[in-house]
């Protein structure tokens, strides 16, 4: 049995917890908040034996093996810290940090430590994925030449929310668009070329961004990713023999269809039950019972690259203006 410790009592933790009771994925046997009260509520509501008005006390619980972190972005990184100096395995939410430097750093401390440590990148663990990449394996879409994918919800444009504020690492791209930018990594790899075209929205954050990646065999990323309104919320792999379409959302249980070249369509459903998280539990559960420090679905090189893509498309972004400075 693997005993997590969960970091952060947010909408993340709360989906992850109820999911893990879905699989043979380990308990959680303690939580930490910022306040007693806070992790005392969480553990009221999932039946959590232990509850700490701080992350050292959770991190310090001798009883847990794997901390979940599921604060905000621009945490993650301290967080992680210091669940991994206290010898701690470590599943930290996506992004896996707001910088390169901060996601190599935590890599080094991990593999130093010969500790565990994984991108909470569920996506990357649900059943329809697995599949895509036994069909990419296989070359079942002969060569790659194009990636789309697009994620949008809407949000009404409210400073004081957590995904318009600055501080709080907010905006569409860290929150919706690392989705996007992951399985384009998971298909194509590391771009060498980026590009990216920006709308601001009130507070100054990027309230919509559409990507243009280009890669050295010539392959192409077409990518999305918006706060002001609920897109389709798809993705397409496109090869020189069939198109693989996976229906919305693609980042979340779902089903596609591998279309070849002659029109000849073959549809791949599946079942699963909650909402996924406990796929991503299981990985790690696995990997640490073998003994294994990290994922060969998520490595950590590539989640590593993964932050530096994201950076390179703020960086190269191109600031779009509208009528009124913001939405």
């Amino acid at each position: 049995m693997v005993r997590w410790g969960v970091l952060g009592t947010g909408s993340i933790a709360r989906t992850f917890t109820r999911d893990l009771a879905l699989a043979r994925a380990g308990q959680v046997v303690a939580v930490g908040s910022r306040t007693l009260a806070g992790a005392a509520a969480f553990a009221h509501e999932f039946n959590v034996s232990r509850a700490y008005g701080s992350y050292e006390a959770l991190v310090g619980d001798p009883d847990v093996d794997v901390v979940y972190v599921a604060t905000p972005h621009p945490f993650h990184h301290d967080n992680a810290r210091l669940a991994l100096t206290a010898n701690k395995h470590v599943l930290v939410e996506k992004p896996f940090t707001v910088t390169a430097a901060q996601a190599r750093d935590l890599v080094e401390r991990a593999r130093a430590s010969d500790l565990f440590l994984m991108e909470a990148m569920w996506t990357r663990f649900l059943p329809h994925v697995v599949a895509i990449r036994d069909i990419l394996a296989r070359g079942d879409l002969g060569t790659i030449v194009a990636v789309e994918a697009d994620h949008g919800q809407w949000f009404e444009d409210d400073p004081t929310s957590r995904l318009f504020a600055p501080e709080l690492g907010g905006g569409a791209l860290l929150d919706l668009g690392v989705y996007p930018v992951s399985f384009a990594s998971m298909v194509l790899g590391t771009p060498s070329r980026v590009s990216a075209l920006v709308t601001p929205a009130s507070t100054g954050v990027d309230a919509q961004t559409s990507m243009l990646f280009g890669y050295d065999g010539g392959a192409q990323a077409i990518l999305t990713c918006t706060s002001r309104a609920r897109s389709a919320t798809r993705a397409s792999i496109v090869g020189t023999d069939a198109r693989l379409d996976v229906e919305g959302d693609f980042y979340a249980p779902s089903s596609f269809d591998v279309v070849t070249r002659h029109g000849v369509r073959t549809r791949h459903d599946f079942v699963t039950r909650g909402r996924g998280l406990h796929y991503e539990a299981a990985e790690v559960t696995r990997c640490v019972l073998d003994g294994r420090r990290e994922s060969a679905a998520m490595p950590l090189d590539e989640s590593v690259a993964i932050v530096a893509t994201l950076e390179r498309v703020l960086a190269s972004s191109v600031r779009s203006a509208t009528r009124d400075g913001g939405l």
